[in-house]
């Protein structure tokens, strides 16, 4: 039996879908059945941060197909790959995909973002986003959502009968733990942070409202509390499109106490996060939030938003605020820092939290559905 992963998107552009696609790949490897071959498909003219042939062993093959998932050329060159390899089953972790691949698919979805907030993408991209998510959808023969929050929508929009949608969550990689003095230190020195910064990790999309964020560091500085003299870390890719928390940071005079980090290197995220005595995560949606999950790992105490997949992932193990509210963004920000009482159950509770989810129990549930396709 031939499961086929696509693993064109463990690249650079695609640095989420890529660190989901490298983890579950690693964590089936040791849980194939006798009779099972899993097949990594990658694009090898990418930039890459994984690099997925260290899994090729007896029943892995690593496939090169320089072929991006923007290209109209994976629809035919991919499924006469597929017959070629004589897969039984193909799974798609991107909605930009082959959608006539003529074995059984199963569909990784992780949010509907483009339709949540339509303001945020032009008529043209909404509506092919929603053409060519419609034809992967239908393409499918299963589809996976990273969590229930992602599961509600798409039965909202796209009114997928509950039995064709299973929510499998993400995990965190092994090495997110809490981290030794030292590699905190080195990363404070390399990147010139305080000793008591508030960290944000992820892009600067306007649905992860980093302009509110600013505002609420804004009061907190103007207040007569120590909290003035730490320092807010905003990390992670960055789209030169939306420039607006910069220019919101410049008009409040912040400049000196915030510090835009920009993309961050693999080996230092660890760290980091580690090293922050707060992580702040006030996106206003979420397919499912993984640097909540990650920062947890890592033994930092979390303040985030109250919508969405959220919840789902933080439990009872993070400090919640309104993401429409910039008082109460400022407020939690203001409670966590001021009472290190609370930041010790945070942590407490969050290593405890993220403790519950695995790379394990998602390549498990992930290859579950690959068998129920073949049936």
């Amino acid at each position: 039996m031939r499961l086929v992963l696509d693993a064109r998107t463990a690249t650079h552009h695609f640095p989420g879908i890529g660190r989901y696609v490298a983890n579950l790949a690693q964590a089936m490897v040791p849980l194939l059945r006798e009779g099972e071959e899993l097949v990594l498909l990658r694009d090898p003219t990418q930039p890459s941060s994984w690099d997925l042939t260290i899994l090729t062993r007896k029943r892995v093959q690593v496939v090169d197909v320089p072929l991006s998932p923007f290209s109209l050329g994976q629809q035919w060159s991919v499924p006469r790959l597929l017959h070629h390899l004589g897969a039984d089953v193909y799974h798609s972790p991107y909605y930009l995909m082959p959608y006539c691949p003529g074995v059984p698919v199963v569909v990784t979805v992780y949010d509907l973002i483009p339709l949540l907030f339509p303001w945020l993408a032009s008529t043209t991209a909404r509506l092919l986003f929603r053409w060519t998510m419609a034809l992967a959808l239908r393409t499918a023969f299963h589809v996976i959502a990273i969590s229930e929050a992602t599961r509600r929508d798409l039965r909202a929009f796209f009114r997928l009968s509950p039995q064709k949608v299973t929510t499998v969550p993400l995990a965190v990689a092994p090495n997110f733990r809490p981290p030794p003095s030292t590699e905190v230190e080195r990363v404070r020195r390399k990147y010139v942070l305080s000793n008591d910064y508030v960290l944000y990790l992820g892009i600067n999309k306007p649905h992860k409202n980093l302009v509110r964020l600013v505002e609420a560091w804004g009061q907190i500085r103007d207040s007569k509390s120590p909290i003035r003299h730490s320092q807010l870390v905003i990390a992670g890719a960055w789209d030169s499109r939306y420039p607006e928390p910069q220019q919101r940071a410049a008009a409040l005079g912040l400049e000196n106490a915030i510090r835009f980090l920009g993309p961050v290197a693999e080996e230092d995220l660890t760290a980091l996060y580690g090293g922050a005595v707060l992580f702040v995560f006030p996106s206003q949606c979420e397919g499912f939030g993984l640097p909540v999950l990650e920062a947890m790992a890592c033994g930092t105490p979390v303040a985030c938003a109250n919508i969405s997949s959220l919840p789902e992932v933080g439990g009872d193990a993070v400090l919640y605020f309104d993401p429409a509210d910039v008082e109460a963004i400022a407020e939690a920000l203001r409670q966590a820092m001021v009472d290190p009482g609370l930041r010790a159950k945070l942590r407490e509770r969050g290593l405890a939290r993220a403790a519950q989810f695995s790379w394990r129990r998602t390549a498990q549930e992930t290859l579950h559905l690959y068998r129920e396709a073949l049936k």
